[in-house]
């Protein structure tokens, strides 16, 4: 099993392209199924998530294919991928597939939109709570499925003549459900209209792509979305958004190392609410033409607490990060985590390298120190491996971070990046 290396003491400076973001870039491509005519999508990073998912959509029929060359000017730059559905072959998505990937589920959508039947297994990914698909089927039936669970699948089924849009409120505004729903009431007779909606911008960022492929929408970025369902969506091309999660990693990781790193091809919009969290850190960022420049003071970091929120508050997905930037900072930081109830394993790890944190309930409590010392630790989700290899960056020296199977789900190219700004960092394959 794979492992990534790094040793610590080394400043980051120069340019990190960052990624299209791995939660765009999958409901966009299950927006595929909605369509019998070529859906063309740009930036798509290379992912173990988006490998898997092409397996999926492949069962239903989708014909993928890079598109050569792809307009690709730089060679970081993510590939442009084709999607042809001209016939749904297949409306189960099995649990070989889907257990292994929890954005996989939202392919229930397009399939009851399209083929008004589909039976998906109940999804999987990272074990940080229990992120139940209530929200998806309430949200369903109440466009008209009659859904069951039998065996461990979701089987859902429209009525005769197809979905039929409706009020609907969610409890949270969740980005799984929000997405579904949206992709659902496309292709539903009626208006539909999502209250307490997600306004993330991979949300927007799919909204418009389904715009662009003749889907009726108004109220994108904001809480509500109306949708005039139409009787069928046509192909469109549309470029996937740079990946916000990818881009405040980089930015803390420039924080913990010291340094000058532009983070190019980020949007300062989609991440202000960490971006100003880093500047009271005593962090410099700079919006440039072509992206996000990051310097580190050279100072000791200041400690600032944090609460986690939805969208456009500081992310959860950057929450295991945030508390790696602590570990060092001056000062004493609370963080709340108010979205997922066991986003707090990475705690033991980061007690190996000699982080001083207490955890109770969903606040943990940071205490900054001077020094941490590398030490051999162990992914145990996709942003907490992330989080480990940044400690591992300052660390005296070296750290060894295993099961980067998950950090493989959503960081492209991660060693390559960090290393052309100057990290002493490799993968070690087995």
């Amino acid at each position: 099993m794979d492992s990534i290396s790094v040793t610590g003491g080394n400043q980051l400076n120069g340019v990190i392209p960052i990624s299209g973001a791995k939660n765009a870039a999958l409901p966009l491509m299950i927006a595929s199924l909605l369509t019998a005519e070529e859906l063309i999508l740009r930036n798509v990073p290379d992912l173990a998530d988006v490998r898997q998912l092409k397996k999926i959509l492949n069962n239903h029929g989708v014909k993928i294919e890079e598109v050569a060359g792809g307009g690709k000017s730089d060679p970081l730059a993510g590939a442009t991928l084709s999607f042809n559905t001209p016939k749904i072959t297949d409306t189960c998505a099995p649990y070989d597939l889907v257990s292994t990937m929890r954005a996989s589920f939202w392919v229930i959508g397009p399939l009851l939109a399209r083929e008004h039947e589909a039976r998906v297994s109940l999804p999987g990914g990272c074990a940080i709570g229990s992120r139940p698909v209530d929200y998806f089927i309430h949200g369903l039936e109440a466009l008209g499925a009659h859904i069951e669970i039998d065996e461990g699948y979701v089987v859902a089924k429209a009525p005769k003549g197809g979905l039929i849009g409706a009020m609907i409120r969610l409890p949270t505004p969740s980005v799984g459900a929000t997405h579904t729903i949206l992709m659902a009431a496309t292709l539903a007779k009626g208006t539909t209209t999502i209250l307490n909606a997600a306004m993330e911008p991979e949300i927007t960022n799919v909204a418009e792509c389904l715009v662009a492929m003749g889907a009726k929408i108004t109220g994108i970025g904001t809480r509500t979305l109306i949708i005039d369902g139409v009787a069928s969506l046509h192909g469109a091309s549309i470029d996937v958004v740079p990946d916000r999660i990818e881009a405040g990693t980089f930015a803390m990781a420039v924080a913990m190392t010291g340094g000058d790193v532009l983070l190019k091809g980020a949007q300062r919009q989609h991440l202000q609410a960490a971006l100003d969290i880093l500047q009271a850190n005593g962090v410099k960022i700079t919006e440039e033409a072509d992206g996000i420049r990051v310097q580190a003071s050279g100072d000791r970091l200041r400690a600032v607490d944090v609460e986690i929120d939805t969208f456009p508050g500081f992310p959860t997905d950057l929450q295991a990060q945030y508390m790696t930037l602590m570990t060092r900072a001056d000062g004493i930081a609370k963080i709340k985590e108010t979205i997922f109830e066991n986003r707090f394993m990475h705690v033991a790890e980061l007690a190996r390298f000699g982080a001083k944190i207490d955890s109770e309930g969903q606040v943990a409590t940071v205490t900054g120190i001077e020094k941490l010392k590398g030490a051999q630790v162990m992914a145990t989700d996709l942003r907490a491996s992330v989080s480990l290899v940044i400690a591992g960056l300052v660390a005296e020296g070296e750290t060894n971070v295993s099961r980067i199977y998950h950090l493989d789900r959503g960081f492209e190219r991660l060693e390559e990046k960090l290393g052309a700004c100057g990290a002493n960092i490799q993968r070690i394959t087995k």
